[in-house]
């Protein structure tokens, strides 16, 4: 268990319960990292240089995950600054989310109409009051030991990833994350493999799957890569949590549209953020629909370097 005994997080029971219902199917899907494919990376080298993102790549300041799941056993990835930990704002309430929907399904709390409808602002209208309320119903000392689990691990204690160190009010930090000190932490990868894991119904169960993917529908917040992806495409299907403070912007999405669907993921910190964002969605999206599968980077050290 290595930092979880050493912080004394994970319930007893919780790493069991998470293995046995994440991991019934794991070995009909690839991980992400020995998913990279040469002509998606090549296509977004490109692109991020054409929308003048290249120095911002460079500088760290900016972090991007485009995973093709249109056959979800062969995904097919692309990323820059993959495994950088950022402050992400709101988007790590998908953590706790995931949080509630494990609870229950372990009997230890009601999923009632109280509770959903309180899921539904904490993710479609990103109410911080909401989101500090499941956070405190849920445990931070629960949720962290979810994130850090062998079932899970979105959160690595060599690398980091996601991360919910404080509720979403003015109380302190209850645990900032421990490489890097952020209180709402997430890295592109570890977000697309949440999106990964719940689009194959690998996430507490496929019963809670569908759950979570209700929830993550019908965005009441129409910016980045709502507004960028709609304004082209406004019959695509977005199933999105974004997060914004100061010159942080980050979105996440699983996105569905004319017989695809891909996950994509940024971290920005800029003032322009936000617009980077939203045109970053449209050029990944002419992505997906440009280039078919090409073989992949198979040696770890190949992946490695593409990844950073």
């Amino acid at each position: 268990m290595g930092i979880l005994r050493s912080l004394n997080l994970l319930p007893v029971g919780l790493a069991a319960a998470v293995i046995v219902s994440a991991n019934v199917k794991a070995s009909e899907f690839p991980t992400l990292n020995s998913s990279v494919d040469r002509g998606l990376q090549q296509a977004m080298d490109k692109s991020l240089q054409r929308l003048r993102l290249n120095e911002a790549v460079a500088e760290k300041r900016l972090a991007v995950s485009l995973v093709d799941i249109t056959d979800p056993h062969r995904p097919r990835m692309a990323e820059v600054n993959g495994n950088v930990m950022l402050y992400a704002a709101s988007l790590p309430k998908i953590a706790i989310l995931l949080g509630a929907l494990q609870k229950a399904h372990e009997g230890l709390l009601t999923l009632d109409a109280r509770l959903r409808a309180r899921l539904v602002r904490m993710i479609r209208h990103s109410s911080n009051v909401d989101a500090t309320a499941v956070l405190s119903t849920v445990g931070e000392e629960y949720l962290a030991g979810l994130l850090q689990s062998d079932g899970y691990q979105f959160y690595k204690p060599y690398r980091g990833g996601l991360w919910v160190g404080k509720a979403y009010g003015k109380a302190p930090a209850w645990k900032r994350d421990p490489l890097f000190n952020i209180s709402h932490g997430a890295s592109s990868r570890e977000v697309s493999r949440f999106y990964y894991m719940l689009a194959t119904n690998r996430l507490v169960s496929p019963q809670s799957c569908a759950i979570m993917k209700e929830i993550l529908s019908r965005p009441a917040i129409s910016h980045k890569f709502v507004s960028g992806l709609h304004g082209v495409h406004p019959g695509a299907r977005i199933y999105r949590k974004s997060g914004t403070w100061r010159t942080y912007h980050s979105d996440s999405a699983i996105i569905e549209r004319d017989g695809r669907q891909y996950i994509i993921v940024a971290l920005a910190n800029d003032p322009n953020g936000s617009r980077w964002l939203e045109r970053l969605v449209v050029e990944m999206d002419k992505i997906i629909f440009a280039n078919e599968p090409s073989s992949r980077v198979a040696h770890a050290g190949q992946t490695e370097r593409l990844l950073h």
